[in-house]
């Protein structure tokens, strides 16, 4: 059966909302807690707290599996740390952490002195990055030159019995090809133009290096308010993550991405193509089952929007998630 992940948002809220959040989610029957990576948020006035610590926190005061959705292994996190800490994770809640990995945006590393690469050096650099991830988790001693990083006879001192799920974002077949190589699992878009494309290259690389098929996830975000004008008018700040170029471009500045995105997204696009805005239980329902058409064995969904958050998971938990499982 599909799973249904919540996931909470460092680029709005404040830590001690994020682990009540995360508490409420599990109470209201969601699989999995995730949390955005993210050292710079959308917006001008946003937040961007350590989703590392985040996840030691909330570890502690819930049951289910904790991981990012997704952290970004193209400059301003060394892959041996990266490593280090998930394997520290998985040793502090074992069979319970996952480590989901993209390439990146500029608004996380322009501000800690990257010049922003091109998508195919991107592409390459997380390669290279998860290369070293996953030989380090496998035990070895690793000495490699990745090229925007390096190691020297290193090696992972602590280490877990399990070792943590690597779940890989992709939004095009290159990517995917990525996380056939190395993921438990695909990290996509839920976009009916493009996810049975990168599905394809992910399976296709998946029996290249003689990998089973993992998770096909994807991700929306969401707000389920009482009012459908209220909800749109308390997430508008997050269409700039609408936008393909902001993955790709060197657009850096939060304020110059909420100008972008006013002129190129409606509020229509956002809420009810995009995202899932707004204050009707059944439209939600409808398209996350669309998801499910898609291939999505895992339909993660990150709280947006500042309208009625705690109100937003208590009827997930009462309205969409038992129509979902049928109950």
């Amino acid at each position: 059966m599909t799973q249904f992940w919540f996931a909470a948002s460092t680029e709005e809220f404040r830590p001690p909302e994020l682990v009540e959040q995360c508490r409420a989610a599990e109470d209201a029957g969601f699989d999995a807690l995730g949390v955005s990576d993210h050292f710079a948020p959308w917006w001008p006035e946003g937040k961007a707290s350590s989703a590392w610590v985040h996840l030691g926190a909330v570890g502690q005061v819930t049951t289910k599996p904790i991981g990012t959705g997704v952290t970004p292994i193209v400059h301003h996190y060394h892959p041996g740390v990266v490593a280090q800490t998930f394997m520290s994770l998985e040793a502090l809640y074992p069979g319970r952490v996952w480590l989901g990995v993209g390439s990146g945006e500029s608004v996380n590393e322009v501000p800690l002195g990257l010049d922003w690469p091109s998508p195919g050096e991107q592409i390459q650099r997380m390669d290279r990055g998860l290369e070293a991830i996953t030989r380090l988790w496998d035990g070895e001693t690793v000495t490699m030159d990745g090229g925007w990083f390096g190691l020297r006879e290193a090696k992972l001192y602590t280490r877990s019995e399990t070792r943590p799920k690597l779940y890989v974002s992709a939004f095009g077949p290159k990517a995917a090809a990525v996380a056939g190589r190395y993921g438990d699992g695909l990290w996509t878009l839920p976009d009916p133009d493009s996810a049975p494309e990168v599905i394809d290259a992910y399976r296709e690389a998946c029996a290249r290096s003689g990998r089973q098929e993992g998770e096909i996830i994807m991700q929306a975000g969401f707000h389920l308010a009482d009012d459908e004008q209220r909800a749109i008018d308390g997430a508008r700040h997050w269409k700039p993550t609408q936008l393909p170029e902001v993955y790709t471009r060197d657009i850096h500045d939060p304020a110059e991405k909420q100008r972008l995105a006013a002129e190129k997204v409606s509020d229509e696009e956002f809420a009810h193509e995009g995202f899932l805005i707004g204050a009707d239980a059944g439209e939600h329902v409808e398209r996350i089952r669309a998801m499910e058409g898609l291939g999505a064995t895992v339909v993660c969904l990150q709280l947006v929007g500042n309208a009625d958050p705690m109100g937003s998971i208590r009827r997930y938990g009462a309205e969409v998630l038992p129509e979902l499982r049928g109950a």
